[in-house]
């Protein structure tokens, strides 16, 4: 595995931009790397998932380091909304599984009962530093 998927597939925070109707809309995510894809939890509700809905166009960045080393990788590429319900809770609770200890916890049960969609991004580029 090559350090880009390594580190997409270790760190806790994605921060996620879509295009609002006036502004981008820039947003830390809890994700999960798969597959060369990334997936994200959320409702359909938010401004996230309305953003996608009507373009699909998103980037993201997941970066650490203050001193060195720091790493980082960003990118763009299409978002899809995925909305049946056993695909969508079936990858919630990998994602939730990456967060909590258990997934009878009472927030991960409150989050995997709010997630009705998730956000499926096919990266098309991604730009990496390191210093």
């Amino acid at each position: 595995m090559n350090r880009k998927d390594e580190f997409l597939k270790t760190q806790k925070i994605l921060h996620l931009t879509t295009i609002g109707s006036k502004i981008p809309h820039v947003v830390p995510v809890w994700y999960l790397y798969s597959s060369k894809k990334i997936y994200i939890g959320t409702n359909t509700k938010t401004k996230k998932a309305q953003n996608i809905k009507k373009n699909n166009k998103v980037a993201f960045c997941v970066d650490v380091g203050v001193n060195s080393p720091i790493f980082g990788v960003m990118g763009h590429g299409n978002a899809n909304i995925i909305l049946e319900n056993n695909k969508v809770k079936k990858i919630a609770k990998k994602i939730l599984a990456r967060y909590f200890k258990s997934l009878q916890n009472k927030s991960a049960v409150e989050l995997l009962d709010n997630t009705d969609c998730i956000i499926e991004i096919i990266p098309e580029k991604f730009s990496i530093w390191s210093y």
